[in-house]
């Protein structure tokens, strides 16, 4: 049920969009946000490549996307295809016969840079083997390979020119009887990305990937990333994501993920709820939530838990989550279920308690919901 009627401050309006498809996952439309992440393997080197996709897609990755750099890459392409749990993008630049051989793989989407992939004549020949293998496209501008005479008419990259470039590039699928498509238009520069993504959204209907490119490390990646499509996000902006972090692609669903879950906008999982502990701590807060959100991996039904040091906060936290403890005193603390102070448990045995409440909260969530179907 919506808590939007009743918490009006927590209603987003999303932009309304086109829906295509990436193999069978819809974008765009009143799909959910899909969270895509890529692989950082030798496309080449199968095994590892169809490994990183696999653990992608256990946290939660509804598309993957994968470099297709050269012809090995191509054909090694159809077998990471045929092993992979979700579908996979081709991340074609340069070679535009890369993106010819992708579609005849089996890849679900052709990502495709206006900027660096040739002129109309051999766009119009990847847009064919699209049509011909039943892929989508995503025109993927970035600020740093804008076309060169953009470049020279704006005299920098800009939001500007990076819609202009989206735009052209639309056109030119357009012309050739070709609508799967959504687009992205991606710089490093927080304030670029969101501005060019806002005067995106008002001059097309096309469901629009985000992101914000090279964002950098884990920390400073997480936070540009949270920065910049969190507010996109929350304007309504945006069909489906990838956070770009100089770390494991798992660590890029996750972050996705969070982004989501922060704004109501997709639920997986167990949302913790913890305090950054203080001298009134009754237990090891921060130690206790690293080793449960290790334990917790495993729980996909959406729920939440709140791990709070004290009662100053605790108990009023634990009334708005399914499972809750709070630390008391003399090794103990209090155990809520449902928001309601439930029974005492220790502290040292606190750990392996909470996992079996948040698992059989889990449980009970997915029999009801199965029963409802």
């Amino acid at each position: 049920m919506s808590i939007n009627h009743i918490r009006p401050w927590r209603h987003i309006e999303r932009r309304k969009s086109r829906q295509i498809h990436v193999g069978n996952v819809p974008v765009g439309g009143d799909a959910p946000i899909a969270v895509q992440t890529m692989t950082n393997t030798p496309t080449t080197d199968v095994a590892a490549t169809v490994a990183q996709v696999q653990a992608a897609a256990e946290a939660g990755a509804d598309i993957v996307r994968v470099s297709v750099p050269d012809e090995a890459s191509s054909k090694a392409l159809k077998e990471i295809v045929r092993e992979s749990p979700v579908p996979i993008v081709a991340d074609i630049h340069f070679h535009y016969r890369r993106g010819i051989e992708a579609a005849e793989a089996g890849a679900a989407c052709l990502r495709i840079n206006p900027g660096n992939i040739g002129d109309e004549k051999r766009v119009a020949e990847v847009i064919r083997a699209a049509k011909d293998h039943n892929c989508s496209i995503r025109i993927g501008v970035n600020a740093g390979s804008l076309e060169k005479h953009l470049l020279d008419k704006y005299g920098e990259p800009c939001p500007e020119a990076m819609v202009e470039s989206g735009l052209d590039h639309i056109r030119i699928l357009q012309d050739h009887d070709f609508h799967e498509f959504k687009i992205s238009v991606k710089a490093s520069d927080v304030f670029m990305s969101a501005a060019a993504y806002q005067q995106l959204a008002e001059a097309t209907d096309a469901p629009i990937h985000l992101g914000i490119t090279e964002a950098g490390g884990f920390v400073s990646g997480t936070i540009k990333s949270a920065i910049g499509l969190g507010q996109l996000l929350w304007m309504g902006i945006g069909d489906t994501l990838r956070v770009s972090l100089s770390a494991d692609p798992v660590e890029e669903v996750k972050v996705g993920f969070e982004i989501l879950k922060s704004l109501g906008l997709r639920h997986r999982g167990v949302n913790i709820i913890s305090c950054p502990s203080c001298a009134r701590q009754g237990f090891d807060v921060i130690k206790t939530v690293e080793r449960l959100e290790k334990r917790l991996e495993h729980v996909k039904t959406p729920m939440s838990l709140s791990i709070i040091g004290c009662v100053v906060n605790g108990p009023g936290e634990a009334l708005m989550t399914d499972v809750g403890f709070t630390g008391g005193g003399a090794g103990s603390g209090m155990v809520y279920l449902a928001g309601k102070a439930s029974h005492k448990m220790s502290n040292d045995q606190m750990v392996d308690h909470i996992v079996e409440e948040v698992e059989k909260k889990a449980a009970q969530l997915d029999d009801e919901a199965a029963a409802a179907e």
